[in-house]
């Protein structure tokens, strides 16, 4: 990586935020890998995106104010992983996994005693729907609710499976569709009232214990 840097003139006028368009496309080929490839596709995408990430490492390792270079991430990572699993590597016990998700998220909380809020470091860039499912799932450990009622769905009509509710959602994109709705940004906006309700659900004061 640090001779391509040197001697392309093409990779010498890359920047970090000229990269992210090509870490978005790698990351989507690496998924169609996982899902739908071959062993060999795997492989290969597994590597292009690793090229990202010495990319932005060597990038990094230039600049003049705070330079770091694929050491330095790679020390980083390992002391994160080290903390993050006491269980592993600092006598704790955990033969569950939600009591390592229980140490996961203990850790991770320590490290992060600057944040004020469950939606800080959610990227809202994220795709709709997945950040729809991370949304619900930090709503979900409020003391106060602020999901709306599931209004009546019965097991019926619910989704049983994976592929019923990619039924469902695609039935909905459909309807969507029909009524000249962007489903896309439907969505978008309703998250945008979730997080707020998120944000105010945190700043009420708690209910005082009976």
């Amino acid at each position: 990586m640090r001779a391509v840097r040197d001697t392309c003139v093409w990779t010498q006028q890359i920047d970090h935020r000229d990269l992210v368009p090509y870490l978005v496309e790698e990351s989507a080929e690496l998924i169609d890998a996982v899902e739908s490839g071959t062993r060999a596709d795997l492989r290969e995408e597994l590597g292009d995106v690793l090229w990202q990430v010495l990319f932005h490492a060597e990038i990094a390792s230039r600049d003049t104010d705070d330079p770091f270079d694929i050491d330095d991430v790679a020390r980083t990572l390992t002391d994160k992983m080290v903390r993050r699993h006491p269980h592993v590597f600092a006598g704790e016990t955990a033969e569950t996994p939600e009591q390592v998700l229980v140490l996961w998220n203990a850790a991770k909380a320590t490290e992060k005693q600057a944040r004020t809020s469950v939606l800080d470091g959610v990227s809202e860039r994220m795709p709709s729907l997945a950040l729809a499912q991370k949304l619900v799932g930090k709503a979900a450990s409020l003391r106060s609710p602020v999901l709306p009622a599931r209004g009546g769905a019965d097991s019926a009509s619910a989704p049983t499976s994976e592929a019923e509710l990619g039924d469902a959602l695609l039935a909905l994109v459909a309807i969507a569709r029909e009524r000249g709705w962007d489903a896309e940004r439907a969505l978008r906006e309703r998250l945008r009232v979730l997080s707020a309700d998120i944000r105010t659900a945190e700043a009420a004061p708690a209910d005082l214990e009976e």
